[in-house]
């Protein structure tokens, strides 16, 4: 952030602009994207449009202070050719006109200057609501603004593009949503500078117009389509029909959904990115084109194999009916949105090795993708995730590569390094071998609500990306699995658009902090030190995936000495774990045990739970620190859960019937009591997942289909036989009062009585018997349309403070 005078203003700029070189793009990668700039700038709102948009953003975050601030379109030459805002003090008369004038170079960079605004001159705090919404009692009454220093405020992109979403989280997170819900996201996207979206919604009818032209029926894209929870799967062709048919309504309304949603992103100045074809296909198109390359693919996480969802059809990019389904997909587009971008996002890849690794065979079907995109749109640019490059690291070596790479002209390919918080790909791939790429963090998987992080990682890793020799990055961005969660590390990446220099986060989270709560207290300030140096600085190199025990139980006979493993999932659906050191305070854990991921000292963390309960009377009225501290309690609990569970489990080796009672009971009592904290915040209830998805049904059928794939998703995720769960259960484990007790605890009381009942009559642990009669009472929860609360009770603090005393004091 940089002060200067209005008079100076233009001669900082000019002076700026002859140290060029310096900026964060190499000459190569900046000729390579700049028509692809030029182009999207073009296609842009007005500049009346935007600052329309701009303004209704802040009518509706603030607007008893609509009328403060002036909004303003600017040209990229006043930001030195890059994307800018500018904060600047209003020199007429207050009375009659605006206190601070934003100028921007789109309305997302007008939204991020007034968001930058009220966060470091106001004090105040935007995050979901779902992770305790916003802070804005720190804003002064309107007359009373805080002016900015030495006359304004230029802060510039220091990269072109600030990327959003991960091809999943519109199954994660977004699938309930109505246009309230959306118009909410936008606003946030805006707030936080996010100029790059994906834009999926509703792709399903624009498939079905294109595939009805190619005579595939009604019934054949029911067995195509998921269920409105696993579309995302669908779309990747990783399973068919499961928790599906779509019905009319379902795709009529999502298409009137995604206009709105285009248009609204439009009107901000974003670039949506679209979708594009892949090969997934449905299978009566082997029947209608005998001679096309279409091939079955495998077993995609199912129990058995199952034909109904399982093995879905590709058609091999080599094939011309590929170009001509491309074309069309990406034209039936444009003719129902108009033409609103460029980029389209594209992964053949991910999943599906090419039958060979010749490199001219696969320059040849990268080059037959890109053909599909650029027919249907001549200036079409692929956006493609770079996470195959590590997760088949071994078929994907510098020549297959880099033959993918070049397979398209240059500028026309940009690439996600989607997990480079963590595993980074441009610092091993000589930065994607010219190729421009997106600096990513992923962070979550399947939408858990864990608290954790890379703090270090994102406030420093898109810099030396950035400023390293011959880089090619051009954008950061946040690929999350699932959003509402952890609102601490979203806050920081998003900074991270226009940060040029690495954050010190001690310091920074001491701001954060203050505009989070309102107000700075001293014993807050000591916990985040903690939680930055704990939770929020997991360095194992593990790719975090909750698998605490009471929302993902081991499945798994304890008198045998081989421990519980997460299965080994599909790398479309999960990403690589490797062994690295845990640390564990409250006991250690023999080898042969199962494993709960844990990165930091639980003793610490408890430490900072006592400093948080300590500061209630001071926060008890603030919805954000309310928020936090059920978060934090739950985080605890949970990892002293862990343990309990291991201590039963160590009880029934030693075939200690009381001492595996008394473990047993204790799991189960944390489950309940966990479960009433949660019940304390309207942001950890089952009830409003389950009530959002009945909400789009227009008819009891619907409701019932839609309440399935609710409970499904959170739950057992995909198939079960009689005997086997699913190898996806508890994948999108969720934390939530209502999910604690009506689904968990049972599942823990069941096993635990079985494990009882073998010590009782000296029987070996029936494992079958168990597994049979917990997925029976899983398949009829899933099916049950019984009602669980969507507003909080109890007090928070009380609850949270008496749980301390309890179990941790």
């Amino acid at each position: 952030m940089k002060f200067i005078t209005a008079d100076c203003l233009f001669h900082v700029i000019f002076i700026f602009s002859l140290f060029i070189s310096r900026l964060p793009l190499s000459f190569s990668t900046t000729e390579a994207i700049q028509p692809i700039l030029n182009r999207l700038d073009s296609k842009r709102a007005s500049p009346s449009v935007q600052e329309s948009a701009a303004k209704a953003v802040l009518g509706r975050l603030l607007p008893t202070h609509f009328h403060s601030f002036g909004f303003k379109i600017v040209s990229k030459d006043v930001c030195g050719g890059q994307g800018c805002f500018l904060i600047e003090n209003h020199n007429g008369s207050s009375q009659n006109g605006p206190e601070i004038i934003i100028k921007g170079t789109t309305a997302v960079e007008i939204a991020s200057g007034f968001h930058w605004y009220i966060k470091y001159f106001c004090g105040a705090h935007v995050s979901w609501d779902k992770t305790g919404g916003v802070q804005l009692a720190s804003v002064p009454k309107t007359g009373l603004l805080p002016r900015v220093k030495d006359g304004g405020v230029l802060v510039q992109r220091p990269v072109p593009w600030n990327y959003y979403q991960n091809v999943v989280t519109s199954s994660y997170s977004y699938v309930w949503w109505d246009w309230e819900r959306w118009e909410k996201e936008i606003d946030w996207m805006a707030l936080q500078g996010i100029n790059l979206p994906l834009a999926f919604t509703g792709q399903e009818a624009i498939w079905k117009k294109v595939f009805t032209g190619l005579n595939i029926t009604k019934g054949d894209l029911n067995d195509f389509f998921g269920g409105p929870a696993f579309l995302a799967w669908a779309r990747m062709g990783n399973l068919h029909g499961w928790g599906g048919p779509l019905s009319e309504n379902w795709l009529k309304e999502q298409l009137v959904l995604q206009k709105k949603i285009l248009y609204r992103m439009l009107e901000l100045g974003m670039t949506p990115v679209l979708p594009s074809f892949s090969g997934n296909v449905p299978a009566a198109l082997k029947t209608i084109f005998p001679t096309a390359n279409i091939t079955r693919l495998g077993d995609w996480n199912t129990v058995e194999g199952d034909p109904r969802w399982c093995c879905t059809y590709l058609l091999n990019p080599s094939d011309p009916l590929f170009v001509e389904i491309g074309e069309a997909f990406i034209r039936m587009q444009i003719k129902e949105y108009g033409d609103v971008t460029d980029i389209y996002n594209c992964d053949t890849f991910n999943e599906n090795s090419p039958p060979t690794n010749d490199p001219t065979y696969i320059s040849s079907l990268g080059a037959a993708v890109y053909k599909a995109m650029s027919n249907g749109d001549k200036d079409a640019v692929w956006l493609m995730q770079g996470w195959l490059f590590y997760s088949e690291s071994t078929f994907w070596k510098p020549p297959q590569m880099k033959a993918l790479l070049h397979s398209v002209p240059v500028g026309k390919m940009i690439v996600l390094d989607l997990f480079a918080d963590v595993k980074p790909i441009w610092a091993t791939s000589s930065q994607f071998y010219g190729t421009p790429y997106v600096w990513c963090l992923l962070h979550n998987f399947g939408g858990n609500i864990e608290m954790y992080g890379t703090l270090d990682a994102i406030s420093s890793g898109p810099v030396d990306a950035r400023i390293s020799k011959n880089s090619t990055m051009v954008g950061v961005g946040m690929c999350m699995e699932g959003i509402e969660q952890n609102p601490v590390v979203y806050e920081l990446m998003s900074e991270m658009a226009f940060r040029k220099e690495k954050v010190q986060v001690l310091e920074w989270l001491k701001t954060y902090t203050h505009r989070r709560y309102g107000k700075s207290i001293q014993k807050i300030l000591e916990a985040w030190a903690i939680l930055y140096h704990t939770v929020y600085n997991c360095t194992d190199g593990i790719a975090d995936h909750n698998t605490d025990f009471i929302a993902k139980f081991p499945d798994w006979d304890p008198s045998t000495n081989s421990g519980s493993h997460p299965s080994k999932l599909n790398n479309m659906h999960t990403y690589g774990r490797k062994i690295g050191t845990r640390r564990f305070s409250f006991k250690e854990s023999s080898p042969d045990l199962p494993q709960a991921h844990l990165w930091y000292s639980t003793h610490e963390v408890v430490n900072a739970l006592k400093l948080f309960l300590a500061a209630g009377d001071d926060l008890s009225r603030s919805l954000t620190y309310r928020y936090d501290l059920v978060d934090l309690t739950r985080q605890v609990l949970s990892k002293l859960a862990n343990q309990v569970y291991l201590d039963a489990v160590k009880a029934f080796r030693r075939k200690d019937v009381k001492a595996l009672n008394v473990h047993s009971q204790k799991f189960i009592q944390l489950i309940k009591d966990i479960d009433v904290l949660l019940a304390s915040d309207d942001n950890f209830l089952l009830g409003t997942w389950l009530e959002s998805a009945k909400m789009l049904a227009e008819n009891p059928s619907e409701t019932r289909q839609y309440e399935w794939n609710a409970r499904t998703q959170v739950t057992m995720w995909f198939d079960t036989t009689a005997t086997n769960q699913s190898k996806l259960h508890d994948y999108a484990n969720k934390f939530w009062s209502g999910l604690l007790e009506g689904y968990y605890l049972p599942r823990a009381s069941t096993y635990f009585n079985h494990l009882l009942k073998s010590l009782e009559r000296n029987e070996s642990f029936k494992m079958v018997e168990w597994r049979k009669q917990w997925i029976s009472f899983s398949n009829k929860w899933q099916a049950g349309v019984e009602l669980y609360p969507v507003r909080a009770k109890g007090d928070f603090l009380t609850i949270a403070k008496a749980l301390f005393e309890k179990y941790l004091a």
